[in-house]
């Protein structure tokens, strides 16, 4: 029998439910979706890369010869083939990473948020890059961490800093390929300093990696998992080598922490898809990924010189930005007295977008920055974009 007129319902909503915040760059992309915008807002890896054949091929594969198992419920940390190939393709210079040090997670915000909930308490002193990942802030940040800003500069975070702040820490977050939102790299002799001012601290690192692979030339550096497999946490993602849309990411930690990490995931999700692990398994497995990537770096290294020419040729003196040599940004410092979010409003106005930098500092943000990125806007629509906003920028100069 339906009530007449109830009374609305008045919800109360738990403490840690008030302080959640809307990811700013999926407020952004809501704007973005309109054709006309040129947008340089999305962390998105560009749908050219997607293997769909590949993945039909293995879904097909999988359902008529492991069907029954694949569409079952799974075990909690992962399809045990694909676990013991991370473990393989993880062991190399010297170090040995087996299958039971992997996780697999339902994307690496997951992975973010279990590594929160098993490590993180109410006022844990936190150490994040300066900026850091957006995602990685707004995973914490349910916890209610003590953030501490990491002191950095074009060459990413300062070990240095670290050893003198670390103390008593939870935990490091650190993106060391790439980064987002800023594209610079940490360099090889940062992170053996790095891993080793952790070691000596005891200070979990936690090493993101979900661009390490797309580098536009040369070998990708050393990972610090490999340094130090017992300090150090390693993730990794399938999102930017085969497709974000499979949601399929994985932790690899000491067993102990692998552990704990299992039960609070059994506590989330049961379990990760068995049918996209085993799925993603069949694509990797004959070596996919090693003729697949090279197209990937290729176009997203075209389209990052497409942009650094445009940035050279539309903005104005007094403007600067990094230089990638991997990776899906760029981020852009203008001069102090303009602010990127009023900015914002005014591209948007022109049919152009990107992502204003405030919203990636834990601490003290800085206004006048902004992340633009490059792989899903082809060069001619790059050049055009580019120039919209540098003529934008010019006028407040």
């Amino acid at each position: 029998m339906k009530m007449e007129n109830p009374t609305p319902m008045q919800w109360k909503f738990s403490e840690r439910a008030q302080q959640l915040q809307s990811s700013a760059i999926r407020e952004i992309l809501k704007v973005t979706v309109r054709p006309e915008v040129i947008s340089f807002a999305g962390g998105l890896p560009s749908p050219e890369t997607f293997p769909v054949e590949k993945m039909r091929a293995a879904f097909d594969t999988v359902l008529s010869n492991q069907g029954k198992v694949a569409l079952q419920y799974g075990p909690s940390d992962g399809y045990a083939p694909l676990r013991e190939w991370i473990a393989n393709s993880l062991s190399v210079n010297g170090a040995k990473i087996v299958p039971e040090q992997v996780l697999m997670v339902s994307g690496s915000q997951q992975g973010l948020d279990l590594l929160a909930k098993v490590l993180v308490d109410e006022g844990s002193r936190l150490l994040v890059e300066t900026p850091s990942y957006l995602g990685a802030l707004q995973a914490f940040s349910v916890y209610r961490p003590q953030f501490v800003s990491v002191a950095t500069d074009e060459h990413g975070l300062l070990p240095e800093h670290v050893a003198s702040i670390g103390q008593g820490a939870s935990l490091l977050y650190a993106l060391p390929n790439f980064q987002n939102p800023t594209g610079r790299t940490l360099s090889v002799e940062r992170r053996a300093a790095l891993v080793d001012t952790c070691a000596r601290l005891g200070l979990p690192l936690i090493e993101d990696d979900p661009y390490g692979a797309l580098c536009y030339r040369g070998e990708p550096l050393p990972k610090m998992v490999t340094m130090n497999p017992d300090g150090v946490i390693y993730m990794g993602s399938f999102s930017k080598v085969l497709t974000p849309g499979i949601r399929l990411g994985y932790v690899v930690a000491p067993v102990p922490l692998i552990r704990k990490l299992e039960q609070a995931k059994q506590a989330a999700d049961l379990h990760t898809a068995q049918l996209t692990q085993m799925v993603v398994y069949e694509v990797v497995k004959d070596g996919f990924l090693a003729e697949h990537i090279p197209t990937i770096r290729k176009l997203y290294a075209d389209q990052c010189h497409a942009m650094l020419t445009a940035l050279d040729e539309f903005f104005p003196s007094g403007v600067t930005w990094t230089r990638p040599e991997g990776g899906m940004f760029i981020w852009v410092t203008l001069p102090k007295h303009i602010d990127s979010m009023k900015l914002l409003d005014e591209a948007i106005a022109e049919h152009v977008a990107f992502v204003p930098g405030g919203p990636f500092y834990a601490n003290a943000p800085e206004s006048n920055t902004l992340r633009l990125s490059f792989v899903t806007v082809p060069p001619e629509k790059i050049r055009e974009g580019v120039a919209r906003l540098g003529k934008l920028i010019a006028a407040k100069m």
